[in-house]
């Protein structure tokens, strides 16, 4: 064999870390900020509270953000109420949750949802589809922890992990 006649390597699957924020409800706390740090993208499903948010975020890694319940001062208003965000060959979608879905994630060919809204957060698997709710990094709500998640894409796998913040 010729080395024009190599057999081609296998593909590396690519790696990308997302950092998964919502309810923040206008604020950031330094320790969200520290755990979204070395993510390749942030996702915040919705109730941002504050466009200086998104800034902040942005100064980390690219944002994708969707509207919430409280999101709606004039700023917010630029914000879609669901967004779908492709990595390789995954799609997730990425709504607020205070409206039911309208169809069925596995049949549109999604590998996840985001969520916010509920502040608990939650991971889930149903119908093949990965069911991910970040919990709330804003205002602490009721006795649930301040939470963000961390969400790796490796080629068509997904690991999602809440992590709770020292708050």
């Amino acid at each position: 064999m010729t080395s024009d006649e190599r057999a081609p390597e296998p593909a590396v699957p690519v790696v990308v870390r997302i950092g998964v924020i919502s309810d923040t409800h206008g604020l950031l706390r330094p320790e969200a900020i520290a755990a979204l740090h070395g993510c390749d993208q942030i996702i915040h499903a919705g109730d941002v509270g504050d466009a200086a948010i998104l800034t902040r975020l942005r100064e980390i890694a690219p944002v994708t953000a969707v509207r919430g319940n409280v999101d709606t001062a004039p700023w917010a208003t630029a914000l879609p109420l669901h967004d779908v965000v492709t990595v390789g060959a995954v799609q997730i979608y990425v709504t607020h949750g205070h409206h039911p879905l309208s169809f069925d994630p596995a049949m549109a060919g999604l590998a996840a949802v985001i969520s916010g809204h509920r502040h608990k957060p939650g991971i889930d698997q149903r119908g093949g589809v990965l069911f991910l709710n970040p919990g709330s990094a804003g205002p602490r709500r009721f006795n649930l922890p301040v939470t963000v998640a961390s969400l790796v894409v490796r080629g068509t796998t997904l690991d999602a992990e809440i992590v709770t913040l020292p708050v």
